[in-house]
Parts: structure tokens; sequence; C-alpha cells
């Protein structure tokens, strides 16, 4: 019986695969989201693989990613496990060939070893900065926004890119400044699309480099991190590529408006 397949818009990062596995998933594609630092992106590759199963990712340069029907329809694979290889799955291909041979792939998982992949709860953290005006929070994705942000800056792991074209989904509440990872930009510069969207609610924006700090993870943005990008309330911010993201996080963190 085929096994259940996973064509994922969005990176391949451990908790992506691990929340897969636990789901019933054995064999998948994610996007590599440049790959960067520490491969954090490309994950999934190796704990696939320890499991005997089959997965790849696509090349954040053919497809962009958050997108999976784009995806779908024009993503290029970039890399491949031995399991993947093994069915014939290898760079250059493209996603909907690897789909079709990924059908022919089986497999099965104990239970208790299903139960062990359950991963843990996403990262959400106070961060204390002498002199802030403004509350900090380092969130490993930005679906840890809430409500009570508004007015915050928040430090995410997540990448830059606009889901659904829907600056609502830019950021979940209107916090003050929002820092993401920019996924190696990418084709159609989507790793960044957040930038504009939230300037246009009022939100400074940036991205780090996707070399410089581990995606899905908040505290490496912070503490590794370096800005690529910035949308023009960031720069008023003083924010500018080559800065630190601890140094802006520390200049918006202290910044008054008298809103917010």
């Amino acid at each position: 019986m085929p096994c259940p397949v996973l064509l994922a818009g969005s990176h391949g990062g451990r908790y992506a695969a691990h929340f897969a596995l636990a789901r019933g998933i054995r064999a998948a594609l994610f996007h590599d989201a440049g790959i960067g630092k520490d491969n954090a992106a490309i994950a999934c590759l190796e704990i696939f693989a320890s499991f005997g199963l089959p997965c790849g990712s696509v090349d954040s340069r053919s497809a962009r990613i958050g997108n999976a029907r784009d995806t779908m329809e024009r993503g290029c694979i970039s890399h491949a496990n031995p399991q993947a290889q093994a069915l014939g799955v290898e760079a250059g291909m493209s996603v909907a060939d690897a789909l079709a041979a990924f059908q022919g792939a089986g497999g099965e998982m104990a239970e208790e070893a299903v139960k062990d992949l359950m991963p843990g709860e996403e990262a959400r953290g106070a961060l204390e900065i002498e002199g802030a005006r403004r509350p900090v929070w380092l969130l490993d994705s930005a679906s840890l926004i809430c409500p009570d942000d508004v007015g915050a800056v928040v430090v995410t792991g997540s990448h830059g890119a606009l889901l659904g074209n829907d600056p609502a989904r830019a950021a979940k509440a209107d916090v003050f400044c929002a820092l993401f990872n920019d996924a190696g930009i990418g084709i159609g510069e989507a790793g960044v699309g957040r930038l504009d969207a939230l300037e246009a609610r009022g939100i400074a924006g940036a991205t780090v480099a996707a070399l410089s700090a581990r995606i899905g993870d908040g505290v490496s943005t912070l503490e590794t991190g370096i800005l690529t990008r910035v949308n023009a309330l960031a720069a008023g911010l003083g924010g500018c590529a080559g800065m630190s993201a601890r140094d802006f996080v520390e200049r918006a963190a202290r910044h008054d408006t008298g809103q917010g």
C-alpha cells in the first residue's frame, strides 16, 4: 500500500520533520529555504533517513517558499536522502517527478516510535533589554504571535515570505517590529515578501541571512543573525544590511514613538 506523501511549501527543519512523521507522513519534500546555518532547513533529510524513510528538499531558486502550488508547478529537487535516491530521486529532478517516484515507497513505523516523534512545543520567551520601552519576544515561529503582542518587538525563526499574498498574515498582531529569516531570499525574492506588507501596516520589518541563523529558531535569529533586508520603517530605526540582529533589536526595543 502506498505510503502517505507530503509536499510542503515551508522549510524542513527539525520541528517540521518530526511534526510530519508523528502524523503518519512516510515520504516528504520540503522547501530548502536556502539551506542556511547548520543546514537547519534540510534537517528533515537526516531525520527521515534515521527511520529508513525517503525525503528530499526543493531548491529555493526554483519555487517560492510558503507556496505549495508553486512548488508543485516549477520546483526542482536540491537534495535527496539515501532512501529517496534509491527511488530515483536526484538533484535537478522536477518536484512532480519526485512525487511520482515516492508513490512507489512503502513505509511503516511502530506505534511507540511514532509517539517518540511528537515534537516539543515551539518556544516563546521574553527577552530582557536594559532601557527597553516595549516588550521583546523570541519566537521559534511567527504563528506564536498573539493579540497581546501589539506594540512589541518580535524576533522569529520563521521565513519572511508572505503567505497567501495576504497582508493580514504578515503578522498576527500589529507589533512594533518583527524579524524573520530570509530563507535564502530565493526566486522572486519570496523569502523577504513580508517586509512590504508589514510596512503598509505600520510595522518595522527586517530579515536575517539564512546562513547567519538557524531557521525555526528565534534565539538563533537574535544571537547570530545578520540583517539582509529592512523596510523603510526599520531603516528609520537605524536598521541596515550587515547590522547584527541583536543591535537592531536593542534599538527597536528602546525606541519610543509615543504609540503602542
